[in-house]
């Protein structure tokens, strides 16, 4: 039985739902980098790092290659990086909207007597 498209979707986003895992996507866009600049760019702990990782290796969305005793990761297609792109767009224009809005309701918190 296949498992209807909105479905894989919601599959999709779910697995991209967690702070670090969307954070080794977005450090991922400017290029490869080991697991050792991972850790110090995110802070975690390692075991924590490497669980997520796997998260991410596991359905092709980051790729992983080994280079001696150290391991490689970067985004396996330029798709993700665009969808990070496009979520951070996405996120400021819902902001500006939140921004505009508290504006409005300041204005007339000062107006109304």
């Amino acid at each position: 039985m296949s498992v209807p498209l909105y479905q894989a979707k919601a599959e999709f986003f779910r697995m991209l739902g967690h702070p670090v895992r969307i954070r080794v996507l977005e450090l991922l866009q400017d290029g490869p980098m080991s697991v050792r600049e991972l850790l110090a760019a995110i802070e975690v702990e390692p075991s924590s790092l490497s669980q997520q990782l796997a998260m991410l290796r596991r359905p092709g969305i980051v790729t992983s290659t080994r280079e001696g005793s150290t391991v490689v990761y970067e985004l396996a297609g330029g798709d993700v990086a665009d969808l990070m792109k496009a979520a951070r767009r996405i996120l400021t224009e819902m902001l500006a909207g939140r921004n505009e809005l508290l504006a409005e309701l300041r204005e007339t918190e000062v107006t109304t007597p």
